[in-house]
């Protein structure tokens, strides 16, 4: 562990957590084309260095990337995901321990119920202030329905030039 004043222990410890996956120092092309990686350390079998074709090594490597919204923070001990424990401990009482936050008054959840009961549409009005639920045009309020979610990107843009040759041809009648 380093204490925040032990300025060379923090140093190599930045230095261990962000260094690659593979040396680059130890790695090479041949003469016939072929990746050669120098090992650091000797097989057993006395073998100190490691031959891929390319397509080869590139697969190698793209296996060391993780994949895409994969938590890379792994927890152990009571606050692994199945302790008994990690109920008692976390903020939100998830787990398998954990007692649910029961609401004081069933017609008005707690604060910390609602905040994980949100809608889509009031964690757009509570981060970016968009009140969808408020007509732009008249300023009433009143419910909003989801009748489309476009997702297909041609057909973003189509929409958006249409929106824009609309807004243009208002702003300059013939």
């Amino acid at each position: 562990m380093a204490e925040a004043h032990q300025r060379q222990k923090l140093e190599r410890l930045c230095r261990y957590i962000t260094r690659l996956g593979v040396s680059e120092q130890r790695l090479s092309i041949t003469s016939n084309g072929k990746v050669r990686y120098q090992l650091k350390t000797p097989y057993r079998d006395g073998t100190t260095h490691v031959f891929f074709e390319p397509l080869d090594f590139m697969a190698r490597l793209a296996s060391l990337v993780p994949k895409p919204r994969i938590n890379l923070t792994r927890f152990h001990g009571v606050f692994a995901p199945n302790s008994k424990f990690r109920g008692h401990l976390t903020t939100t009482k998830r787990g398998r321990g954990g007692e649910k936050p029961v609401p004081k008054n069933h017609d008005l959840p707690d604060m910390e119920t609602l905040r994980f009961k949100q809608t889509w549409m009031q964690a757009l009005k509570r981060v970016f202030h968009i009140d969808l639920e408020c007509c732009q045009h008249c300023g009433k309020h009143g419910e909003v329905k989801v009748i489309a979610s476009i997702e297909d990107p041609r057909t973003i843009e189509k929409i958006l030039l249409h929106l824009k040759k609309r807004v243009n041809t208002a702003a300059n009648p013939e």
